[in-house]
């Protein structure tokens, strides 16, 4: 090998030992910075003639595929259980903890305490004064969770939009990161550069929404929902979100456009297709999809909790039980009632049987075409019939009588009274009861009912379906009927002049709030296992705040365990793409052995040649 091969190859090796060291350096100088993959030299070994020598073939990028696809799915889960946990905390504050002062169930404890007292000295005026400002304390606390709730919603909603912009933002950037990949012009450090901005953005788009990635061999990357919507590839798709404004109680998620109450969240794919992302359930994890699951399930819940304990305080004081009258019509027998006081939502119960099946049937009044046909069975197994009362008790037996079939007749003897009996002689059916349950109007003169906790505008809560059903947000407008709020004697005297002393309407609604039994229309969430409320109203609120302790602990456990994966695999890449100093500084010595070394043979080269020269 001659002098000229040897100085060429020891200035190659120096060349790759100084690239070396410049590798070297970035990696020391970004060690502990978020996103930066360590960077080592390829270098190959060349033959050239009668000698070898080192040549380099590129920078290297730490870089797994199966690890970044893992770690893209934990960023998503952890994102969503961190959004879903902090509102929830949220929520458990604004209803404080079982005992506390202002909670739900202290507030309740305090109305019924005051109403015991009452019962004992109901001629008392400081005794009647603290019933009714336990009672506006009660009404207050169900106003404020109401308000709180949706705010809770409308910042939702905020978010949302917040976090579309940032979509948007990141999914424009990875288009430009794209561009530039595909440009081969690009030195080996800058392509390093460009694609731990890539990954940096990818996990911060995993961060709003669950994604799947395609890693191409030139580094650009294709990107996709979980469920398989394109979002980037030849072309970029767009989030938009059509904000709903001031949402409230009434405000739901509905894929009826015309119906629904909520900021609708869509995807305007490159070739100009629109997909609302809520409507086919695409959203499946991170903030996005955690914020859309508070706005229109979670939250919404609770919402109907607090709505059903206002609704059956009010029902509680203010329906009127009357039973049916026993009659018979030649060989048939049944009952009968007057349902002249029958307020749209009030209701009437028949138990029959038939064929010797017992059959429970609650009658609706519905005057609101839009709601009827209304039919179906309840969480009780007890068929709900929804029936026009406004065009005459006629009418309502004729359609009673129809939706009921042959074995029983269904008729309107006079004025306003509904008569049901059974098939006679036949013996196929009996009719057990019939019992109508009215809502009071009076506050005095129409027996102990009292109409205490009011709708909006003084009016009568009698869970009503015409306009909407009427318990819908009821939790953010009940109200202390205003009469009882200018003559707290109301609480007392069921009769004008009655006696002060007398407590009969107050141990009648002690006992209506004891012996009332609710069921609770929906169902709890499947993941804490799928129950319902029941009980009088004491136990609603006791089964609401453990259902919402219970929410919590879960959420708070769930954020935990992706805590717990997610810093997993956080050492896992940090193991695979840190730098590691001690590593770095052997490296650093098998450089400076290597340049010293070719350092040498060009030293000797040159000395030789001198003494060639010299001779």
């Amino acid at each position: 090998m001659g002098l000229s091969v040897s100085l060429s190859n020891a200035l190659s090796g120096m060349n790759v030992t100084q690239s070396g060291l410049s590798v070297l350096s970035r990696n020391v100088a970004n060690a502990g910075t978020p996103g930066f993959n360590r960077q080592s030299l390829t270098v190959v070994e060349s033959n050239g003639g009668f000698s070898s020598y080192a040549t380099l073939s590129g920078i290297q990028r730490a870089f797994n595929e199966a690890l970044q696809a893992q770690y893209t799915s934990q960023v998503s889960s952890t994102s969503s259980a961190g959004v879903r946990a902090d509102f929830l905390e949220r929520l458990e504050t604004f209803l404080g903890m079982p005992g506390d002062p202002n909670s739900l169930d202290k507030l309740y404890s305090d109305f019924q305490n005051s109403m015991q007292a009452l019962a004992v000295s109901p001629d008392d005026y400081a005794t009647r004064s603290q019933a009714v400002a336990q009672a506006q304390a009660l009404v207050e606390g169900l106003n404020s969770l109401t308000s709180s709730v949706q705010d809770l919603r409308r910042e939702t909603e905020t978010q949302i939009g917040a976090y579309v912009d940032d979509a948007n933002r990141i999914l424009g950037s990875l288009s430009d990161i794209n561009q530039q990949l595909y440009d081969a012009s690009n030195g080996d450090e800058v392509r390093a550069s460009l694609l731990d901005e890539r990954d940096r953005l990818v996990s911060s788009l995993a961060e709003i929404i669950d994604i799947r990635t395609d890693y191409r061999d030139d580094g650009t990357v294709s990107v996709m929902t979980n469920t398989g919507l394109g979002l980037l590839d030849v072309g970029v798709s767009v989030f938009e979100f059509e904000r709903a404004g001031n949402l409230s109680a009434n405000s739901l998620f509905d894929i009826d456009d015309a119906e629904n109450g909520v900021g609708v969240l869509t995807l305007r794919t490159s070739s100009g297709l629109g997909l609302d992302l809520v409507e086919q359930g695409i959203l499946r994890s991170g903030a996005l999809g955690a914020l859309v699951e508070l706005r229109d399930t979670t939250l919404t819940q609770f919402q109907g909790q607090i709505d059903e304990i206002a609704a059956n305080l009010a029902t509680s004081f203010s329906t009127i039980q009357t039973a049916g009258t026993a009659v018979t019509v030649g060989a048939a027998a049944g009952f009968e009632v007057d349902l002249a006081d029958m307020q749209a939502g009030n209701s009437f119960f028949l138990n029959y049987t038939e064929g010797g099946q017992e059959q429970q049937v609650r009658v609706v009044r519905v005057d609101d075409a839009s709601v009827l046909p209304l039919d179906y069975n309840d969480s009780n197994g007890v068929r709900v019939v929804g029936i026009d009362f406004s065009t005459g008790m006629g009418d309502v037996a004729s359609d009673l009588g129809a939706i009921l079939g042959a074995g029983l007749t269904v008729s309107n003897p006079a004025g306003d009274v509904l008569r049901i009996v059974d098939d006679g002689a036949l013996g196929t059916t009996d009719v057990a009861s019939m019992t109508a349950s009215t809502t009071v109007t009076a506050s005095q003169g129409a027996g102990l009912a009292l109409n205490l906790f009011v709708d909006g505008g003084n009016a009568a809560f009698t869970n009503s379906l015409d306009g909407g059903p009427q318990r819908r947000g009821f939790a953010g407008r009940i109200a202390i009927n205003s009469e009882v709020l200018a003559d707290n004697t109301l609480l007392v005297q069921h009769t004008s002049g009655g006696s002060l002393g007398d407590s009969s309407r107050v141990e009648y609604f002690l006992d209506q709030l004891e012996a009332n039994q609710f069921t609770s229309d929906t169902t709890a969430s499947p993941e804490l296992g799928g129950f319902r409320f029941s009980g009088n109203v004491q136990d609603f609120v006791s089964q609401m705040l453990n259902f919402q302790g219970n929410s919590v602990s879960k959420a708070q456990s769930d954020l935990q365990t992706q805590d717990l994966t997610m810093g997993t695999l956080d050492q896992r890449m940090e193991q695979e793409y840190g730098v590691n100093i001690d590593e770095e500084m052997a490296r650093l010595m098998e450089l400076q052995n290597a340049y010293a070394a070719n350092a040498r043979v060009v030293s000797i080269v040159q000395e030789l040649l001198q003494t060639l020269m010299r001779i």
